[in-house]
């Protein structure tokens, strides 16, 4: 005869435990999430439930991981992480970096977040916020890697050029240029943008 044991006293039984939503993928999806409407919307329109329905999760997992709205948008409005992704090349190779990095972006992830630099005019106040950032994180940032005279030009102006292809690319979608191979891409823009970069 086998007898049955209760659990002790303060313990109950129960079903294993469902298998718990990766943290770092959880946040990535509501960066992705708030990214993605602050290219639409006002950030003043933008409420966490929108954001959290776009990412697939419930507002208070936002406020547990992020705070409040305003530290959410701070992390979304900041390009540091971005620009580390896309600096990261030795200097006489980094034109050909920055362009496929930004149509990767666009291929394999559906955005550069590089790009919503573009959408600081419709944000107002946090349009300032972004534009800020922008400057100290990823223009200046890149003149502080480059020698020779005009540094702080050319690294502006490599930028720029490199947010053309990336408007045309993502944003106008061109065609043609979406129907080219993203190495044939690299091969005829990464020297217009490597010429900015090389004194």
């Amino acid at each position: 005869m086998s007898t049955v044991t209760s659990p002790p006293p303060g313990l109950t039984a129960s079903p294993a435990a469902p298998a718990r939503r990766d943290a770092e993928a959880t946040k990535a999806a509501i960066l992705r999430a708030a990214r993605h409407l602050l290219a639409r919307h006002a950030h003043a329109d933008i409420t966490l439930k929108a954001v959290a329905d776009r990412a697939g999760v419930s507002a208070p997992l936002i406020l547990k991981y992020f705070g409040n709205k305003d530290a959410l948008f701070a992390r979304v409005m900041s390009f540091e992480s971005d620009a580390e992704a896309l600096l990261e090349a030795p200097v006489e190779h980094l034109g050909r970096h920055m362009v496929r990095h930004l149509l990767e972006g666009q291929t394999q992830r559906g955005a550069d977040p590089i790009l919503r630099i573009v959408f600081a005019p419709i944000q107002g106040e946090q349009g300032d916020i972004l534009r800020a950032n922008f400057r100290t994180q990823v223009s200046d940032r890149l003149a502080e890697r480059l020698s020779g005279p005009d540094a702080g030009l050319r690294a502006e102006l490599a930028v720029s050029t490199l947010l053309g292809l990336g408007v045309m690319y993502g944003i106008a979608r061109g065609t043609r240029l979406r129907a080219t191979a993203i190495e044939d891409i690299v091969d005829r823009y990464a020297p217009t943008v490597q010429a900015q970069l090389t004194p």
